[in-house]
């Protein structure tokens, strides 16, 4: 099993994560379990559950490997650039070398970068010599941002208004989202989404796969988002629960109303107009709660009730 981001996990999952590497603990020696999560590091403090876990990993018997991810070498970075471009590392030393002190060897960064070099035209395949090439002078005074959130915002900024427009209402939804749900915003919005995300797809700032929209990297969805400032963050969210809300309560379906809730929680008190709201939003979470219960669903539910 893996999992991705788990400095992000809640407390159920963790929990459910738990239980998988008790059981493979105590399974016999042909039903093993094997692990596999990734975290920021600097992300996690001692109340984290991905902490807790880490610290009491001997209860579940588990042998356990802390591997840190740190950016890469030089060395290590000519080879990628060797291997991606099919080239002697003696024929890509120049451009790695330039890679490398532009991206301070962050993987990341050093992706998106070679994208970049090659949407732009500076690094391109040659039909005459049959490898590829690249503009070295202009590589190497093309001005970059100090980090990849900045040079992920760039990438945004860059695209047109509408399809910016479209990557940060789907930033306020998570790392994914469902394309029917979408149409429903397009509906309650009036909103064109789809045409514009689909653009933002093919920019490779977003993946489509199973009927779901993916931003391709968590860092472009923070850029999206922040992107946002906070009172205008705010109002969206109100916006799009409240839309949710009466959605939910014209056709007596639940299945928007904990997205519904979500989006007015995220809203915080800065996006109340007038004190009937509160009312509102306290009604709405109180059935977000009850719903939550039944699901069992107990620390979701109580967050609810807390609101």
């Amino acid at each position: 099993l893996f999992l991705d981001d788990l400095q992000w996990a809640d407390s159920a999952s963790i929990a459910a994560v738990n239980q998988l590497l008790l059981a493979g603990g105590i399974a016999s020696q042909n039903a093993k379990f094997f692990f596999l999560g990734c975290y920021r590091e600097g992300e996690t403090d001692k109340y984290n559950p991905l902490w807790k876990t880490l610290c009491n990993n001997d209860l579940v018997s588990a042998r356990f490997t802390d591997v840190k991810l740190d950016c890469m070498d030089e060395e290590t970075l000519t080879t990628m650039v060797s291997e991606t471009l099919c080239l002697l590392p003696r024929l890509t030393r120049c451009l790695s070398s330039i890679i490398y002190r532009k991206t301070k060897g962050n993987p990341l960064f050093v992706s998106q970068l070679m994208i970049s070099l090659g949407k732009e035209g500076l690094l391109r395949p040659s039909l005459s010599r049959r490898r590829w090439e690249w503009d070295k002078e202009k590589i190497q005074f093309q001005k970059l941002p100090d980090d990849v959130a900045m040079f992920f915002t760039n990438s945004i900024e860059a695209l047109s208004e509408d399809v910016k427009a479209s990557l940060c209402i789907l930033s306020c939804f998570g790392s994914s989202t469902e394309t029917a749900f979408i149409k429903t915003l397009e509906r309650l919005l009036q909103k064109t989404l789809l045409n514009n995300l689909d653009a933002a797809v093919e920019e490779g700032l977003l993946d489509k796969k199973d009927g779901r929209y993916h931003f391709s990297h968590d860092r472009i969805q923070e850029a999206a988002y922040n992107m946002m400032n906070f009172l205008d963050r705010c109002h969206f969210h109100f916006t799009y629960g409240m839309a949710l809300a009466q959605l939910s309560a014209r056709e007596k379906d639940d299945s928007n109303l904990l997205i519904a809730v979500n989006q007015l929680n995220l809203a915080s008190p800065e996006a109340v107009q007038d004190r009937s709201q509160n009312v509102i939003i306290a009604k709405l979470n109180l059935q977000a709660g009850k719903k939550t219960m039944e699901m069992s669903d107990f620390v979701a539910a109580y967050s609810y009730f807390d609101n």
